[in-house]
């Protein structure tokens, strides 16, 4: 396994924008919730900053969803995957 250097970030994905996108909440509403500065949110939406363990919590919280609904270290399923099984029903 390659080891990783230390000041290299890992990759992360996040469904942030759908998330809060579903909720009809802008940037500047779940900033102000998670305690951030909008641009924040920004950042994290094109993946051009990771969040702490911190924010990560506060922004799942402000969504009111698990950590792992909103951010991962692998690819999200596409959501009609996940909605639908193989033979096209719904779940």
């Amino acid at each position: 396994m390659k080891k990783q250097a230390q000041d290299e970030q890992p990759q992360f994905y996040t469904r942030l924008p759908v998330l809060r996108a579903e909720r009809g909440m802008s940037r500047k509403e779940l900033a102000e919730l998670a305690g951030v500065h909008y641009q924040t949110i920004g950042y994290l939406e094109r993946g051009e900053y990771s969040p702490s363990l911190v924010l990560a919590l506060r922004i799942a919280a402000a969504l009111g969803v698990p950590l792992d609904a909103v951010f991962s270290l692998t690819p999200f399923a596409s959501m009609a995957d996940q909605l639908y099984n193989t033979e096209g029903e719904r779940r």
